[in-house]
């Protein structure tokens, strides 16, 4: 996963790496930062925001009732990091990429 900010601190880098390590899937059970679902985080410092780009939706089965449960499973993954990031960096707006 790529962090990208010029000169985004290694105490952010160490946040960022600790709240996707936190966030489990809940049908596997494996930190979101082992399953790839997050690609890239960006900081702006300038904005107050982290731009979280993922990769999940572009991999959602062809079967309609597979589809609608596993994007029931990437809803929730969405909202627990979203949650964590907010508690973990409270004055920064998280946006989704």
């Amino acid at each position: 996963m790529e962090k990208e900010e010029v000169g985004m601190s290694p105490e952010m880098t160490r946040k960022i790496d600790a709240v996707l390590e936190k966030i489990k899937d809940p049908e596997s059970g494996l930190p979101v930062a082992q399953l790839g679902l997050v690609r890239r985080v960006r900081y702006s410092e300038k904005d107050k925001r982290l731009y979280i780009f993922t990769d999940a939706y572009r991999h959602l089965p062809h079967c309609v009732t597979c589809a609608a449960i596993a994007e029931t499973v990437i809803a929730t993954i969405v909202r627990d990091v979203t949650a964590e990031f907010q508690k973990e960096f409270p004055d920064l707006a998280i946006e989704f990429v």
